[in-house]
């Protein structure tokens, strides 16, 4: 499992609930202790050469580990199955864009995999009404999950499994305006992009709000929080790890 910069320093809550629900579907999970960054944010500012150092660290990592390597979150995902390859490319390491390659094909997101074979096998079905925590959730569809990943319909399936009603909302598949450093350079922007998902939740008489990265809901819930809106924000795994 890599557990990914924000859920380690943010949402340290998040990676507990994925080793959690992962044990349960009948996986041995391992946590590469050299791992560190996927070198996203340096990638995205512009600059090829620091973010191919931060990855290749994280690469030599994962390369010596075995089995699947499960990311909590679409846009570390992404960065890893997609952009990896490119990054050395562009660096001229062929040797690692090669090892990039192989490494990307063992790499899922979390809700790929627990909607795959893990949930088939460890046989559960949906709880019993006393261990939802909620009835009705909206699913924030995250870009790079969206957009790079093509995922879509199996973080749902995982909600309605763990019992949860998944409202139709007109906002799912709007970009929550954190967009990585973005939020940063467009502050404006992003705050107003976030209102717009939020104002848009707000008439689905939905509960809880549930995603696949911790960094859009860390967004997300910073803006409800200031606008005095009292509605919990969870990642996925913590809602199948509570049910």
């Amino acid at each position: 499992m890599f557990p990914t910069c924000v859920v380690d320093t943010v949402a340290p809550q998040v990676g507990v609930a994925v080793v959690r629900v992962l044990r349960r579907s009948g996986y041995d999970v391992e946590v590469p202790r050299d791992a560190t960054c996927c070198g996203q944010p340096a990638w995205n500012a512009g600059f090829v050469a620091q973010a191919a150092k931060v990855a290749r660290t994280t690469l030599d990592a994962l390369d010596a580990a075995s089995g699947t390597v499960c990311v909590p979150a679409g846009s570390c995902a992404t960065m890893m199955r997609v952009f990896w390859p490119e990054l050395f490319e562009m660096t001229g390491d062929h040797e690692a864009k090669a090892r990039a390659e192989r490494v990307g094909k063992r790499i899922r997101e979390f809700s790929e995999l627990v909607s795959s074979d893990a949930a088939t096998r460890s046989g559960a079905g949906a709880p019993p009404e006393a261990a939802r925590r909620f009835q009705k959730a909206a699913y924030h569809h995250s870009c790079h999950m969206l957009r790079e990943l093509g995922i879509h319909d199996e973080p749902v399936e995982a909600l309605k499994a763990a019992g949860c009603e998944v409202v139709a909302w007109a906002g799912d598949e709007r970009c929550c305006g954190f967009g990585g450093l973005f939020s940063v350079k467009q502050p404006e922007i992003s705050v107003a992009m976030a209102d717009d998902k939020i104002d848009s939740l707000q008439q689905t008489g939905a509960e809880a709000l549930v995603g696949c990265d911790a960094s859009c809901l860390m967004h997300l819930r910073g803006r409800m929080e200031k606008r005095g809106i009292q509605m919990p924000v969870k990642h996925l795994a913590e809602v199948l790890d509570e049910a």
